[in-house]
């Protein structure tokens, strides 16, 4: 029997946050708008975020994107990967998507950016000896964030998609499998059975965020992917990536698919694998991100 959506957050111990805005300022630049913004939770603990948006106004409401920032052991980036970029990246992806009519949001992971005073080791330790995970925290905010977002003026709250690389990626699809309120999910660069992943040793080459007691006994990256369905998905990966070795995606799409498949979705799962590429993002990803974007949002 495939896992279900409030089992999977039992795993995670997903919790409901609340997050609001502290400050925030708003600059122009060339065909979009920058807006830096400070949150805070109610714990008291602020969290910075980026938000891009088009420099037109909107005459209807628009759609917007949850951006999710990845690892790459640059625990110093976080959230300033919208607006900055990084070497993965072909380049910053907030001016592209506004110039393409999205209000895009990204905020500081724990352990990230502003939130790198504490490193990602102590972090989940303290997480799983309180029987809690550092990546049910991210995913956690990132729900948060997706809230917050919605109630944006120019924002169509039924017209917001998720989308990441690496380790942002993860948080993309665990997001959308877990909030019926993502409408579209595209994800680069970190799709493959973690099983599989620890039966070839290269499950170590993920971060400790990633540690969720009990996971695999229980489910699979596959069918956590397939709790999308029927809702549109893009799955980019590189061919060549350690990240994603052959054997455990193949793993991981042949559950998916045949979750859409049950679904009777298809047509609204994409997967574009691409040789001769290893842990980045290429033309190819982008054009398809955009596209698939352009046709479900």
């Amino acid at each position: 029997m495939a896992i279900t959506v409030e089992r999977l957050k039992e795993l995670l111990a997903f919790e409901e946050v609340s997050m609001t805005l502290a400050d925030s300022s708003a600059e122009i630049h060339d065909g979009y708008i920058l807006e830096r913004l400070r949150f805070r939770l109610e714990d008291g603990a602020e969290v910075r975020g980026f938000l891009t948006r088009p420099s037109e106004g909107f005459l209807t409401r628009g759609p917007a994107i949850v951006y999710a920032h990845a690892h790459g052991a640059r625990w110093d980036i976080g959230a300033s990967e919208l607006i900055d970029g990084r070497p993965a990246l072909l380049d910053a992806p907030g001016p592209v998507l506004a110039r393409e009519g999205y209000v895009a949001l990204c905020i500081d992971m724990p352990t990230f950016g502003e939130r790198a005073g504490v490193t990602e080791d102590a972090a989940t330790k303290a997480a799983l000896w309180h029987g809690k995970t550092l990546f049910g925290q991210m995913l956690s905010e990132q729900a948060a964030a997706l809230t917050w977002l919605a109630g944006r003026p120019e924002v169509d709250p039924q017209r917001i998609g998720v989308t990441g690389l690496s380790m942002g990626a993860t948080l993309a699809y665990f997001l959308a499998a877990i909030d019926p309120r993502v409408k579209a999910t595209a994800h680069l660069c970190c799709y493959a059975d973690f099983a599989t992943l620890v039966e070839i040793g290269a499950h170590d080459l993920h971060g400790h965020y990633l540690t969720v007691p009990g996971l695999l006994k229980e489910t699979s990256i596959g069918e956590i992917a397939g709790l999308v369905a029927p809702r549109p998905q893009l799955i980019c990966i590189g061919c060549d990536d350690p990240l994603t070795p052959s054997a455990a995606v193949d793993c991981a799409f042949s559950e998916t698919e045949a979750a859409y498949f049950k679904a009777e979705a298809l047509g609204a799962l994409v997967f574009l694998p691409e040789t001769g590429v290893g842990h980045r993002e290429t033309e190819a990803m982008r054009r398809a991100v955009l596209a698939f974007f352009k046709g479900y949002l």
